[in-house]
């Protein structure tokens, strides 16, 4: 069986994880130059494999935009291996660390030591980026690392399958199909790291499952990222900030604004500005035909489809007035829809209370910043926060006040693409962090390494106890 083979039941996936663990067995230290390799391979299969990856999210949508997928998909990972291309060297040198007078004269060091088999668990709405973004870090770290893919991505599975077979065998990456059942296997298996990108809900049961064999665990879930614009900021600039987070991949994005907070007399400006600045971005987009519009993706299959939609109708039952961003009515037989304006929202409707992953936006007027701050804070705490103000002091008051994964001011989603930043969720949003330097911490154990000379002091501190030297240690570091 090869890594291209789909491979589902328990035993096969036991089977995988024996090996690559065995394997690491036998070469738990890959070279600095080894590991470099590997993501120079990696990069150029990524470069060489981009239209059909493209091509196969294209098909897997229905409909995405060609940027859509190089710049949200590829270029991150590119830019990713790049930079980890620059600086793994310093990542990886031990590092020396201060002994203090009581340890003196030994010689204090962390390494930092590849943890084994890492397991991934890859979402649809990036299957590249959340697949290949973890999969850079756990390959710098020295690591190999099984896939999961997601059952919705067929064909960009078969795509990133075929590249990473044709890099790797079965001991350093295998890459797993399969529907909720082989998850379910997949993050109850016995690994040294476990990676998770997706919905809170499916995250506790993966935590639930990962807990039995103490595997630790990175969650990158999501939830309901709210974005603040404050009174200091021209409303069309705010919408000019912030259209792109929410209509790239249809709003279907971890880090995509959930809800806005506006001032109270200016939601009216709000809405006729975003169905501007939508028009001029998206000119050829008509809600009666996507085969006009080639620059805004589908809503990924049916049943996220239908979820909107009822989500739409529930709003609209218990009160709200919606607006289409297009001008037009949504065409219900198809799946593209351009962002739902939506006013009059109240808390019971199932928009407010859970992570909308779509394109309907909330709009809550407010009428000062500190009842903003009460609502956001009475709630789980979101993967991201959006500041929109030019006035430091209102940016300062928002940063204290609340919690989130990570924040953009004066601007939306832009954060994941720093490479020289942790990217993580806090509390219901996730835990732990990756990208960068941090993804290269977490699919490694630093290791305190203390090193004695032929000069043994710790014998001062042996029995028999009371001796004057060590009364005298005692009066000197017990103050």
């Amino acid at each position: 069986m090869t890594s291209s083979e789909m491979i589902g039941s328990e035993q096969s996936l036991t089977s995988i994880l024996e090996q690559q663990k065995l394997d690491y067995k036998l070469s738990p230290a890959p070279s600095l130059q080894y590991r470099k390799e590997q993501l120079v391979a990696l990069k150029a299969a990524l470069l060489a494999h981009q239209d059909e990856l493209v091509a196969a999210l294209n098909k897997d949508y229905g409909q995405r935009a060609k940027l859509d997928s190089v710049i949200a998909d590829i270029l991150p990972c590119v830019m990713n291996i790049n930079y980890t291309l620059k600086n793994l060297k310093k990542w990886s040198k031990p590092q020396r660390r201060h002994a203090g007078l009581l340890l003196s004269p030994a010689k204090i060091t962390v390494h930092y030591q590849p943890l084994g088999v890492i397991g991934i668990m890859v979402p649809w709405n990036f299957p590249v980026m959340l697949s290949i973004g973890p999969l850079i870090g756990a390959l710098a770290a020295g690591n190999r690392a099984m896939i999961k893919l997601s059952e919705f991505t067929p064909a960009t599975n078969a795509v990133i399958t075929t590249m990473l077979s044709g890099i790797f065998d079965r001991k350093t990456v295998a890459v797993i199909e399969g529907e909720a059942d082989v998850a379910a296997t997949f993050s109850a298996l016995p690994f040294n790291h476990l990676v998770f990108t997706g919905s809170t809900n499916i995250g506790r049961h993966v935590m639930r499952a990962a807990a039995n064999n103490l595997t630790p665990v990175t969650l990158e879930l999501g939830g309901k990222s709210p974005v603040i614009i404050a009174d200091d900021m021209p409303i069309e600039t705010a919408v000019e900030r912030l259209i792109f987070g929410k209509c790239l991949n249809a709003g279907q994005i971890c880090v995509a604004p959930d809800y806005i907070f506006c001032p109270e007399s200016k939601v009216d400006e709000f809405v006729a500005a975003y169905q501007k600045q939508f028009k001029a971005m998206y000119p050829k987009h008509s809600d009666n035909s996507s085969d006009e519009n080639k620059d805004y993706a589908n809503i990924i299959n049916d049943t996220q489809h239908k979820r909107l939609l009822a989500w739409l109708d529930d709003a609209i039952d218990k009160g709200a007035k919606v607006v289409s961003a297009s001008g037009e009515e949504i065409n219900r037989s198809t799946r593209q829809i351009a962002t739902q304006l939506i006013t009059q929202v109240t808390d019971d409707m199932q928009l407010m209370q859970e992570e909308i992953f779509g394109p309907l936006l909330p709009i809550m007027p407010y009428k000062d910043l500190d009842t903003v701050i009460d609502y956001i804070n009475d709630r789980p705490r979101p993967l991201a926060l959006y500041i929109m103000s030019f006035d430091k002091t209102t940016q300062q008051l928002l940063l204290d006040k609340t919690h989130s994964g990570g924040v953009c001011i004066n601007d939306t989603i832009m954060h994941v693409a720093a490479d020289d930043a942790p990217f993580g969720g806090i509390g219901d949003s996730g835990m732990g962090h990756y990208h960068g330097k941090e993804g290269f911490l977490t699919f490694s154990k630093a290791k305190t390494v203390l090193a004695q000379g032929k000069i043994n002091v710790g014998k001062l501190v042996h029995p028999p106890y009371e001796s004057f030297i060590q009364k005298l240690m005692l009066k000197l570091f017990m103050r």
